[in-house]
């Protein structure tokens, strides 16, 4: 009886390794990052070509950027490196969030004005020797009127001086992708080599309002008090919002100023309609109302040329069969939202959706492999697609799991 029911185990346990072949890891042949979503290079040098001789604007560098896409929907001289002046601020704030993002500092920390910090010149909220500010009113000191000082109590309280503030902020442009971008200093005054161009500017301020949009909630103060507390007593000081768009665009979301007599009058301006975030870029502009209505004509210009797709409620996928594994299935998902930007007028409800995957997926699988993609097409073309990937992990099965496995064949 004995010799029996091995010989039983053992011809399940061979049919099983058979059924299961050779397991093996899995490996998309696709690049492992999803592929961008984005318009075809064609119709994009067309589009280009087109909104050069749609859009006029005075400044001498500018660009406009959709901000879920990253996509460019016109540029002047976007890679000159300009001095930026105040719009330096859009990079320290970026910081700032971060520090607050990681848990480096919170908003009802208490900043203490350093003599350097007291110092800056040019706009300022006139913090005093030893005054003590938390992060939060110092984050609308900056956002709102531009505060030199602040910045620089800032920096210090994050990094323990300006200098290596001022290090990570050229170490996180580089990241950006920003290529004609040297930061001096982390306000914006001139500087000698403290430039960047309007290309830049517009991924540091996308970084920022994707990132972080409650940035909106500092740069869209019009106007509010903070208190002065110091060895003289308490007093009110009023901050007015450099960035007039904020009451004059009724689509304004931000986000920063600046002007020197180096830099003249820049703007990165942000504004949302129908769900169309844009952000743009003013540098060098002869004077603030130029570059004001520069920034609104670019921003008219995409509202009325863009619309978005985003696929934000996809139907839950089923799970993938799986060989040679511990178990036989494996949740899966879509590695990100699938966003497209249209800007030929196009029918979105026309956009269908496809999904590939190849099953049976071998083991061993980790979680986030890429297992498949979803491809969308409008009118018959793919615009893009999203990778599927795994949602959590599977190991290879061993003999001791086939064993197992025969053993429990046996006992049904």
């Amino acid at each position: 009886m004995k010799r029996t029911l091995a010989f039983l185990i053992c011809t399940v346990l061979m049919i099983s390794l058979c059924a299961a072949g050779s397991p093996a890891v899995l490996y998309a042949e696709e690049e492992t990052g999803s592929e961008e979503n984005r318009l075809g290079e064609s119709n994009l040098e067309e589009s280009r070509e087109e909104t050069t001789a749609q859009v006029e604007i005075s400044a001498p560098s500018a660009i406009l950027m959709e901000a879920s896409t990253g996509t460019v929907l016109y540029e002047k001289d976007a890679d000159t490196a300009r001095p930026p002046a105040s719009v330096t601020k859009v990079m320290t704030m970026l910081l700032i969030f971060d520090s607050l993002d990681s848990g480096a500092i919170s908003l009802d920390d208490e900043v203490t004005t350093s003599e350097y910090a007291a110092s800056m010149g040019g706009s300022q909220v006139f913090l005093e020797v030893g005054e003590v500010q938390t992060v939060d009113t110092l984050l609308k000191c900056i956002s709102v009127a531009s505060a030199n000082d602040a910045c620089v109590a800032m920096a210090e309280y994050i990094c323990g001086n300006e200098e290596e503030f001022v290090r990570r902020m050229n170490e996180r442009a580089q990241g950006l992708g920003m290529k004609n971008t040297t930061f001096k200093n982390c306000n914006g005054l001139d500087a000698d080599g403290h430039v960047t161009s309007a290309r830049d500017i517009a991924l540091m301020s996308r970084e920022l309002i994707t990132k972080y949009p409650q940035i909106r909630d500092y740069c869209m103060i019009w106007m509010e008090n903070i208190t002065h507390t110091t060895r003289k007593g308490t007093s009110e000081f009023g901050l007015s919002n450099t960035n007039k768009l904020v009451r004059q665009y009724e689509y304004a979301t931000g986000l920063k100023t600046g002007s020197t007599g180096e830099a003249k009058f820049c703007v990165s301006a942000t504004a949302e309609k129908n769900g169309v975030e844009l952000i743009a870029v003013i540098m060098a502009s002869e004077n603030s109302r130029q570059r004001f209505q520069d920034a609104v004509t670019l921003l008219n210009y995409g509202f009325g040329k863009c619309q978005i797709y985003t696929d934000d409620a996809p139907q839950a996928l089923p799970d993938a069969d799986v060989e040679g594994g511990v178990r036989d299935q494996i949740s899966v998902g879509y590695a990100e939202e699938f966003t497209w930007l249209d800007t030929e007028g196009a029918n979105l409800n026309n956009i269908e959706k496809e999904i590939e995957l190849d099953e049976p997926v071998r083991a061993p699988v980790k979680t986030g492999d890429v297992l498949g993609r979803a491809v969308y097409r409008l009118d018959g073309n793919e615009i893009g697609s999203v990778d599927i990937v795994a949602k959590d992990s599977v190991a290879k099965a061993g003999f001791q799991d086939y064993m197992l496995r025969a053993v429990r064949a046996l006992m049904l």
